[in-house]
């Protein structure tokens, strides 16, 4: 199989591929549904975003790097994957982070504080309309003071950011042959577009057989089609070695309707499900982004667009420590 470039190796990886069959005994679900458990990454680089910022963070030790600059939500896991990785690697990271600095210290806010991150504070419009203008500032305004700052789009969702999951397809494809079977379809949360186009990448260069589909957890389906579309269009150019086919936007597959009132507002619906997959296979979603692709799934399932009898594959993307400060809508 062809090589992929070098990275920083600290997630805790290849991660396992499990069968749900007492979730699916107690649904009484139609399909066999598999895992693959990337919230088992490690204990503070859980889930998607380590996979991404292994190879991110090898650019930045090599190109002469001291600090690293991204942003997102207060409960992002991608920002909380940076500050640990700053901590662990010896550099200073700065966050933007939208929305008012919260009264307690909770969930993945509570750990960016813990590994050091300096934390700017812009409300959601700001963010909205002048995040790039932001973080160039903040980039410039380090710069002034002899720092050398690399700037991380969002979820680390740029072309050196799609390796992670180019990887973790292939990571599938080997596992799938050793376990000697096939996945119908491969499902995945959609936040910020990296990881599932990463995956579609990465389908196509290691013939992973099998239908992909994303559950997008904000925005619009059309948004992240065109996002990602536009993803895949700027790995192509920059790494050409690694595009062995052109991947057309309307071979894309992003399923909407399940974002509920908005970003990070769990349901009820939702809550139920992260209960009992908890109960019956001791594994925990979480609300933000896993738990309503999981939903999403089961009732796509119903809805007929997975068929019955067929093999699902859903990617855990982590996101534990978002739980506890959504701990109150469960009713238990």
């Amino acid at each position: 199989m062809m090589n992929l470039p070098e990275k920083i190796r600290i997630a805790t990886l290849p991660t396992r591929i499990e069968r749900l069959e007492r979730f699916t005994k107690y649904m009484d679900i139609p399909v066999e549904i598999y895992i693959k458990r990337d919230d088992e990454t490690g204990i503070y680089a859980t889930g998607n975003k380590i996979r991404k910022l292994e190879y991110i963070s090898l650019y930045a030790i090599k190109n002469g790097y001291d600090t690293l600059i991204t942003c997102g939500g207060i409960q992002s896991n991608h920002s909380r994957t940076t500050a640990y990785l700053g901590a662990t690697l010896g550099l200073d990271v700065y966050l933007v982070l939208k929305g008012k600095e919260p009264l307690t210290l909770d969930g993945n806010y509570l750990m960016d504080k813990l590994f050091g991150a300096e934390i700017k504070w812009v409300s959601e419009e700001e963010y909205a309309e002048n995040i790039d203008e932001i973080l160039q500032d903040l980039k410039d305004y380090l710069k002034s003071k002899d720092k050398k700052p690399l700037v991380i789009p969002e979820g680390a969702s740029y072309p050196l950011g799609l390796f992670g999951y180019i990887e973790a397809a292939k990571e599938i494809k080997e596992q799938l042959d050793v376990m000697g079977i096939s996945m119908d379809y491969i499902v995945s949360s959609v936040g910020s577009g990296g990881t599932f186009a990463g995956f579609l990448l990465g389908q196509s260069l290691f013939k992973l057989e099998t239908e992909m589909y994303g559950i997008n957890v904000c925005d619009s389906a059309e948004f992240f089609i065109n996002k990602i579309h536009k993803l895949i269009l700027e790995f192509n150019k920059l790494y050409p070695e690694y595009s062995n086919t052109e991947i057309q936007k309307d071979s894309i597959k992003i399923i909407d309707g399940y974002i509920g009132k908005g970003y990070g507002i769990p349901y009820e619906e939702e809550m139920e499900i992260i209960k009992v997959l908890a109960k019956t296979e001791g594994i925990i979603l979480d609300p933000v982004y896993t738990g309503k692709a999981f939903y999403g799934m089961l009732k796509e399932v119903k809805n007929g667009t997975f068929k019955e009898n067929s093999r699902i594959l859903f990617v855990h993307t982590g996101g534990i420590y978002s739980i506890f400060p959504q701990k109150k809508h469960f009713i238990f």
